[in-house]
């Protein structure tokens, strides 16, 4: 490898590593606020969305370790952990959201789950894109799967952005936890994934 090649490998790996840190961040913000958004307004959508934040931390911890060089079997464990994680996700909201169907719950409205879940699917879908390119042009494809995790992450912020404006603009509460079930899926599918080794 020639010393051009090396230090664009190297501003690439430092592109790489600020990507996963501000995924990093956000999230770590997001929990805060979505538990606040999510208590106030009953949400089981919103929740749901603020544990899948939970998880998403996990995963950009588990792309850090792969980039610093970590060894595999810490990856291998990091992400057996990540898995379980989904798959509870999904036991949880599954439950939690038929429950709130099968009695009728109505969600309160929550102007900071819109406002939060809006900006979250614009920062994701950004994060998302650059993941791509910087993961492709490393070769590297753990990078270029969290990238695509990041992308799922912003289809389902605006998924429960829908449930949130639709609750809030037509009243129609049982938007809600159809978003909760949008989340099950996509955390049965993540946990499918990592525990077949497709991940």
């Amino acid at each position: 490898m020639t010393a051009s090649n090396e230090i664009s490998r190297q501003a690439l790996l430092r592109r790489g590593f600020f990507l996963e840190y501000a995924t990093l961040g956000w999230n770590v913000v997001g929990i805060a606020v979505l538990a606040v958004a999510a208590i106030s307004a009953r949400s089981v959508a919103l929740a749901g969305f603020g544990l899948d934040s939970l998880i998403e931390i996990g995963a950009s911890t588990v792309v850090i370790w792969e980039l610093s060089g970590t060894g595999q079997a810490r990856q291998e464990r990091a992400l057996r952990l990540i898995g379980i994680g989904f798959a509870l996700l999904a036991l949880y909201l599954l439950v939690q959201s038929t429950v709130v169907l099968v009695i009728g719950f109505h969600p309160h409205h929550s102007t900071l789950g819109i406002a939060w879940t809006a900006v979250t699917a614009l920062v994701m879908f950004a994060l998302a894109a650059g993941k791509a390119r910087t993961g492709a042009a490393l070769d590297n494809p753990v990078l270029k799967t969290e990238g695509r995790v990041t992308l799922i992450d912003g289809i389902l912020a605006a998924a429960v952005l829908l449930g949130l404006a639709l609750n809030a603009a037509a009243g129609w509460w049982w938007a809600d936890p159809l978003a909760g079930y949008v989340l099950v899926y996509y955390a049965v599918r993540e946990a499918k994934e990592i525990f077949s080794g497709h991940h």
